[in-house]
């Protein structure tokens, strides 16, 4: 088996700091690289113009763009993997490590994770002999009931840009081209091929474009897959507003290449931005030639196209030789960076009487009751489904855990009677209990009738009843009150029963945090009206406009049953002793100190957070708060450490529709801090002229 060192251990031993440089290319700069595309590029005819525009679909490829051996062109294979290497160009499709869903990811709150999760699956993508991975998939999650929340971030932009950033970081430093997507405003799979989407522009820019500027700016990604809804009357691969943006704003020195049938034309598409279309060549191939002999596609603009593609994949070392053997994936290696990142992404919702870690020396008997309970959650359904190389069951992980003379009993829930005759006779009941999202639909954050009866009916039998959620989004929970526990595990991926096992009896402390705010209705959602979501079948009206999340709940006034940012622990801490100053020789720019202490009896992870209050605006005020700054810090025992976060000036910055553009509002600013959206006792004001 091979081995890749011990980068990857160093990685995600202790705090997971370590910083993943990108590949230097192999020719001296960027500017370099274009000049030699420029000059493959004049070799070529039309008819192999044509050819690189486009994927193929054959018995052998898919998720493919043939090479030219005669100039040097490397064929280019791609694979899908938000949660990993997903669907290629295999078939059968190839087993590769199942890590935690991206949402988990997010929950750890940790770009050092983020980092390990991207170099993980940038180096088992480049094992299995592909060039780009589809990854990261960065779209605000608007509303919990999206099909594809599993493999998203976070409904606030902050968190989700620098998640992503830190996830390209990874994936490119093994010479892997990243592709974040989807641009844009990809926030449902009802009607997802066809719906149009009205969001005004200030939200565009405020909510659902600053996580891709981060992934471009920051991250300096490679690619950028365009969407397949319409915006503002305009299908994604062909809008010139949005995709202008990347080029002309950002400066964006990769390719765009569709998602798969997002094309709609040929000529709007190739004069607006869109570089590859894939799968196939519906509008790139022979249409796109006749386009071009009749004039309505200058052959620049082709030429443009195939150089950015080719400029960014010498970028990455791709123009040459390539290994013809597929190659080993470290199995242990990976299982321990997937288990790492699913136990510090769980977040601890409810812990009564301190009943979490379970303390072995107590009990005789456990019952573990549920249909997740019986094989290990590791992935959604779609484009970002996994096939693990092994999958770690959750009773093996409880059993584990357990002294040999203590009883464990499994049942998968069915049989009701069943179950709660179980719970009375143990001493402890988990129920292991989630959803099954998948791309393709949308899904009810509701659990089914069943499912909720069967964790009433167990809490009434056993007070001892800990819930794990193993979801992809948030679920309502009717029956919260009456359970002693509740831990969301998210999609933990293949090391499920292990990583689950760790959290439940102490061998980690809990320390995610909820990426986003979970409902305690469904009347608190936008689904309260089918004009926000999830439209009429044409289009939706984003008339929320920047009240996403848990800037929502805020404005309205709403509680939700978890906020935005809420985790517990098996200890306490305490963030004292704020300062906030500006920094010198930095316009616009504010350093925030803070003292993070560990009060409690336990080590522990705990996440400091920053959210900025806006003074008001005559275009229209901001939300309440939103988040600035992030830092997890982990402590020992009563130890305490003073750490400084830095607000730059985009966190008091609004878009202007009236000037469109970046315009900051003099006038008095608040700043917050504390350890979730809605408890932060600290608060401090800025002047900003």
């Amino acid at each position: 088996m091979k081995k890749r060192g011990s980068g990857i251990l160093a990685c995600f031993l202790l705090v997971l700091g370590c910083q993943i440089a990108m590949p230097q290319s192999k020719s001296a700069t960027i500017d370099d690289d274009y000049a030699r595309a420029r000059a493959i590029v004049a070799k070529m005819t039309l008819d192999e113009k044509i050819t690189e525009l486009h994927g193929i679909r054959t018995a052998e490829h898919y998720r493919y763009v043939p090479g030219i051996p005669r100039l040097g062109i490397p064929a280019f294979p791609m694979t899908n993997g938000p949660a990993g290497v997903g669907p290629g160009g295999a078939s059968p499709q190839l087993r590769a490590t199942a890590l935690p869903a991206p949402i988990a990811l997010a929950a750890s709150w940790d770009p050092g994770l983020a980092r390990l999760y991207g170099k993980t699956a940038g180096e088992e993508t480049r094992d299995l002999q592909s060039d780009l991975l589809e990854a990261p998939d960065i779209n605000i999650i608007r509303v919990p009931q999206n099909g594809r929340t599993f493999e998203s971030y976070s409904e606030d932009p902050y968190l989700d840009g620098q998640i992503a950033v830190a996830t390209i970081q990874g994936i490119q430093s093994v010479g892997v081209l990243a592709n974040v997507k989807h641009y844009i405003a990809n926030n449902q799979e009802s009607n997802r091929f066809r719906i149009d989407e009205t969001v005004d522009e200030r939200a565009l820019r405020e909510i659902y474009m600053p996580g891709f500027h981060a992934a471009v700016v920051q991250g300096n990604v490679a690619s950028v897959m365009c969407a397949y809804p319409k915006v503002n009357g305009t299908f994604d691969c062909e809008n010139k507003p949005l995709l202008s943006v990347l080029e002309d704003e950002w400066k964006f020195r990769g390719f765009v290449l569709s998602d798969w049938g997002a094309v709609h034309s040929t000529v709007p598409s190739a004069l607006n931005g869109l570089d590859l279309e894939m799968p196939t060549g519906i509008y790139f191939g022979d249409a796109l030639k006749t386009a071009i002999n009749q004039g309505q596609v200058p052959i620049a603009t082709i030429n443009e196209m195939l150089v950015r593609r080719f400029a960014t994949m010498m970028r990455f070392g791709l123009f040459g030789a390539k290994p013809k053997q597929l190659r080993s994936i470290p199995v242990l290696d990976d299982g321990r960076a997937s288990r790492v990142i699913a136990e510090q992404g769980m977040v601890l919702l409810k812990n009564q009487n301190h009943i979490l870690p379970i303390d072995t020396s107590s009990l005789r008997s456990i019952a573990v009751i549920g249909p997740d309970a019986l094989q290990a959650k590791t992935g959604g359904g779609g484009s970002s489904h996994v096939i693990p190389l092994y999958s770690i069951a959750p009773i093996d992980g409880i059993e584990a855990h357990m002294p040999l003379q203590k009883h464990v009993e499994l049942l998968d829930g069915s049989d009701l009677q069943a179950a709660v005759h179980a719970a009375k006779r143990v001493d402890m009941a988990i129920l292991m209990i989630g959803d099954s999202e998948s791309e393709g639909r949308d899904h009810p954050i509701e659990l089914s009738a069943a499912m909720n009866n069967l964790i009433s009916a167990v809490a009434a039998a056993n007070p001892k009843t800990i819930v794990v959620l193993k979801s992809g989004s948030a679920l309502l929970m009717p029956w919260i009150d009456s359970v002693a526990a509740v831990l969301e595990a998210w999609y933990p991926g293949e090391e499920d029963g292990n990583a689950v096992a760790d959290v439940l009896f102490g061998v980690v402390n809990p320390s995610g945090k909820l990426p986003m705010t979970f409902p305690a209705s469904i009347d608190q959602t936008l689904a309260q009206n089918p004009k926000w979501y999830p439209g009429n079948g044409q289009e939706v009206h984003y008339d929320e406009k920047l009240d996403v999340g848990y800037r929502w709940y805020q404005s309205h006034q709403l509680t939700p049953l978890f906020p935005f940012g809420f985790g517990l622990s098996y200890t306490t801490f305490s963030i004292s002793d704020m300062k906030a100053t500006p920094v010198v020789g930095k316009q616009h720019t504010v350093d925030v100190q803070l003292t993070v202490t560990n009060t409690g009896h336990r080590a522990g992870a705990e996440v400091a957070q920053v959210y900025v209050g806006f003074p008001p605006i005559p275009e229209g005020d901001e939300p309440p708060l939103r988040l600035a700054a992030f830092r997890k810090i982990t402590l020992n025992p009563g130890e305490s450490k003073r750490i400084t976060l830095s607000l730059d000036a985009q966190s008091f910055l609004y878009w202007s529709v009236a000037s469109h553009a970046w315009q900051l509002q003099p006038g008095s600013y608040t700043i917050k801090a504390g350890d979730s959206s809605a408890d932060l006792p600290l608060e401090t004001s800025i002047a900003m002229r």
